[in-house]
């Protein structure tokens, strides 16, 4: 019997944005010093990519740029929207009946946890099909984009491929390769930090879950406190 020849996809989130400013979608000085540690660390162990998918945020290009940087290594990206986060604001507004100025900005504890309560709440009624946030797809489209993602690296690649996009596709993907309901994609989306590195072997047929959520690249006294999660 022929064992069909294992890949690794590495998928990660983009680094710390700008959460309460005016354009979240722009990485903060932090953001770039975790994604540029992140290709570094990469480097060190001697990896290379046949291959780059990205969303076409601004925060997934700019995460990109920097792990390039420390990879001492340039990659031709494919740009794949399937990959670009929902929007928040949507949501929130799909089930907030008040102003969305405190929740979008929140600057104090119990604003935050607010803001993620809604949030919560909003992604659950999202995916059950019973609001449809304005100028977001469906969730079931969102979540075929995701999917189109990862059958693209199953058919096209046999090796290491780099993935940069955002906490819900990437916990989007990794509940889909569980089969777990997309309920759990919530909890895993909430947990994942900035730069953060999932890991699947696949082959044609299927991914595997290897790795989730982790900060191998900051695990050093002199990099713990980069750790974020917005």
């Amino acid at each position: 019997m022929t064992i069909p020849p294992m890949g690794t996809l590495y998928l990660v989130r983009h680094g710390q944005a700008s959460f309460g400013a005016d354009n979240y979608d722009q990485l903060s000085p932090l953001g770039y010093q975790q994604c540029e540690r992140l290709g570094e660390y990469l480097r060190e162990r001697g990896l290379r990519f046949e291959a780059v998918l990205t969303g076409t945020l601004q925060r997934h290009l700019q995460s990109h740029e920097a792990l390039a940087r420390g990879l001492q290594a340039t990659h031709e990206a494919l740009r794949w929207p399937g990959l670009n986060e929902y929007d928040s604001h949507a949501v929130l507004a799909a089930v907030h009946d008040g102003p969305l100025s405190s929740l979008d900005k929140p600057t104090s504890p119990e604003g935050y946890k607010q803001h993620f309560r809604l949030l919560r709440q909003g992604l659950q009624r999202w995916m059950d099909g019973e609001v449809q946030p304005a100028g977001m797809p469906s969730y079931a489209d969102f979540a075929a984009g995701v999917q189109a993602a990862l059958d693209h690296v199953r058919h096209n690649h046999a090796g290491n491929v780099l993935l940069v996009s955002s906490g819900g596709p990437i916990s989007t993907a990794v509940a889909r390769v569980l089969g777990a309901p997309s309920s759990t994609s919530i909890e895993l989306n909430m947990q994942l930090r900035n730069s953060a590195l999932c890991e699947f072997s696949f082959n044609p047929k299927r991914h595997v879950l290897v790795a989730y959520n982790a900060l191998p690249h900051l695990d050093s006294a002199a990099h713990r406190g980069w750790m974020t999660y917005t």
